[in-house]
């Protein structure tokens, strides 16, 4: 314990000490507290966060971030300061191309998620139609381009995922509510990446698969919804913004399927079957004879 109070004094903590039976040891108020103390890791791992904040998704935080950089700077050790000053002149950040978010509604919304608070806002669908919802916040969720919220729809009675950018907040919030049992934070995450791809899919086909859920969830870019049918039979329902790139994806499963009830994918699959065909010399109207 001395050695441990004696460290903290060479730091600069004031100590105080009081003897007897109901004695021992407190931290006094006042004093002069040392530099802020980061190792090497953690300093570049503090400017590397400040300096992508300044090129993120919120609005009017960048000017704010660059200042709170120049402030770590100055009170860093001085081997560390030259690190931090390197990697701050030789990085450029390219600046967000989504929408920002207001700084005033994010911080509206986290204050809402820690405090059980309801939630009450406008929401602008992709569509361009607004409607009033009533949720239980409960997580922020960032893909580095945009923010989502993570709630639970008292109206739909079921787990929804929002824009931030798209959300105008009515104030005051609500009343508290008692905490759900909360979904890991694995399943969030899959959850909004699911959301978003749902969103944005313009194709989507029911596809069986000659192999096992896990296999299929393994060889997917993204989370995907599988139904066993058995240990090597499977069947989920995969979409994109373009069939070709689906035909693709389905390519990289290593296992036969079947393609049910899509047919624009099963278009994009004969021509991109005919154009392998071609790359290896078979005609395609030819059955392969194993060239």
């Amino acid at each position: 314990m001395r050695k441990d109070v004696e460290r903290l004094r060479t730091l600069g903590y004031p100590v105080e000490a009081r003897p007897g039976v109901a004695g021992g040891y407190r931290l006094g108020a006042g004093g002069s507290l040392p530099p802020l103390l980061l190792d090497d890791d953690e300093a570049v791992a503090v400017a590397v966060g400040l300096r992508t904040a300044a090129s993120g998704s919120i609005a009017g935080i960048g000017e704010a971030s660059l200042r709170a950089l120049a402030k770590l700077q100055q009170v860093l050790p001085s081997r560390l300061r030259h690190r931090v000053r390197a990697f701050d002149a030789s990085t450029l950040g390219m600046p967000s191309r989504g929408p920002q978010v207001d700084p005033e509604v994010i911080t509206l919304i986290a204050m809402a998620c820690r405090d059980l608070q309801r939630l009450r806002f406008d929401y602008q669908a992709r569509s361009g139609a607004e409607t009033r919802r009533d949720v239980e916040p409960y997580r922020l969720v960032s893909d580095r381009r945009r923010w989502y919220l993570v709630a639970w729809d008292l109206a739909r009675t079921d787990w929804r995922t929002f824009r931030v950018d798209r959300i105008t907040p009515k104030t005051p919030t609500g009343p508290r509510f008692t905490p759900r049992r909360l979904p890991t934070d694995e399943e969030i995450t899959a959850h909004v990446e699911r959301a978003i791809g749902e969103v944005n899919w313009r194709y989507r086909a029911r596809v069986i698969v000659h192999a096992s859920a896990e296999h299929v969830r393994s060889r997917m870019p993204i989370p995907v919804d599988v139904e066993e049918r058995g240990a090597d039979r499977c069947a989920f329902e995969p979409g994109s913004d373009h069939p070709e790139m689906l035909a693709l994806y389905l390519g990289l499963l290593g296992a036969d399927f079947e393609v049910v009830d899509s047919p624009e994918l099963a278009g994009a699959l004969r021509e991109l079957s005919a154009r392998y065909r071609r790359a290896i010399g078979v005609d395609a109207a030819s059955p392969d004879t194993g060239r």
